[in-house]
């Protein structure tokens, strides 16, 4: 007898709210810690198809501080920060997704 068990896939899901209120949903490709920290590499969701058409497809990329025990994501503000850190999840990820490298 053989059992079938199928891989379900379960996405990291994010959700966001920016200054002003605004609520945002990502789904979270994959994550590098380095010593200089922690990064996500996210794609939003939309719930408009239309959206999804109409978007970039460009990864969104950030950091994971903590404060008080409490996580959250912020931009990387430095360039060079920035860049390595995009080419790490463009190396990882190139194999399962089409990069376009700009």
């Amino acid at each position: 007898m053989t059992d079938n068990k199928e891989l379900e896939y379960t996405p990291d899901i994010v959700n966001l709210t920016d200054d002003e209120g605004n609520e945002y949903t990502f789904e979270v490709l994959d994550a590098i810690e380095s010593d200089d920290g922690r990064y996500l590499a996210m794609l939003p969701i939309y719930d408009d198809p239309q959206k999804t058409l109409d978007d970039s497809g460009e990864l969104v990329i950030v950091k994971v501080g903590e404060e008080n025990g409490e996580e959250y994501l912020y931009p990387i503000e430095d360039d060079d920060e920035y860049d390595f850190v995009a080419d790490a999840f463009i190396e990882r990820l190139q194999d399962l997704y089409e990069i376009d490298e700009q």
